[in-house]
């Protein structure tokens, strides 16, 4: 049964207004291992969500520095997974992922040890295999419609654009639309 105060009834039960009120620290603690349930969250991304829901600074780094004691926030173990299951699951490339760990509050020296997992042969045959899937479906185009739908694909993923341009003549090249790839094509041999 509900009991309401003075208010105009906040529909508080008698029991939860005998409750002693939660500290900071409890309730930063509450917080964080809540948003944890989830998803790993890097430090800054808990720390922001703290400020949000107005924790004390002092509390709120209290918490959350214990937390990285314990281990429960790592934020390179975080960008390491990040890193493999983004390149694999989305097959972003490297300056994707680092303006991705960048805008979740990861450390710049924490990203690029991340991004270390990652070296240029693994970065292209991602490249490579992007195109491949995308390769039918842009049957029927004119060769530089296709050039463009395919290495903006790749541009989109962060790819750089000499990679995308070479990956996808390739590819095409591959597929038997080399009409005018030959030399003097304005591309270089290779």
């Amino acid at each position: 049964m509900r009991e309401h105060d003075g208010d105009g009834g906040s529909g508080t039960t008698r029991a939860e207004r005998e409750l002693p009120p939660q500290s900071p620290e409890e309730q930063a603690r509450a917080i964080c291992l809540r948003l944890l349930t989830g998803m790993p969250r890097t430090r800054r991304q808990l720390a922001d969500a703290l400020a949000k829901r107005g924790i004390p600074d002092e509390a709120a780094e209290e918490v959350l520095s214990r937390f990285e004691e314990v281990g429960l926030i790592d934020d390179a173990a975080f960008a390491g997974a990040w890193v493999e299951s983004r390149h694999r699951g989305r097959g972003l490339a490297r300056r994707a992922l680092a303006q991705e760990l960048r805008t979740k509050g990861v450390g710049a020296a924490l990203v690029q040890e991340a991004l270390g997992q990652l070296d240029s042969e693994q970065e292209e045959q991602t490249a490579r295999e992007l195109v491949e899937r995308r390769l039918r479906s842009t049957r029927g185009l004119d060769r530089d419609k296709r050039i463009r739908r395919l290495a903006g694909m790749l541009a989109r993923k962060g790819y750089p654009e000499g990679m995308a341009l070479r990956v996808v003549r390739r590819a095409l090249e591959a597929e038997g639309e080399d009409g005018d790839l030959g030399p003097g094509a304005g591309y270089p041999e290779d």
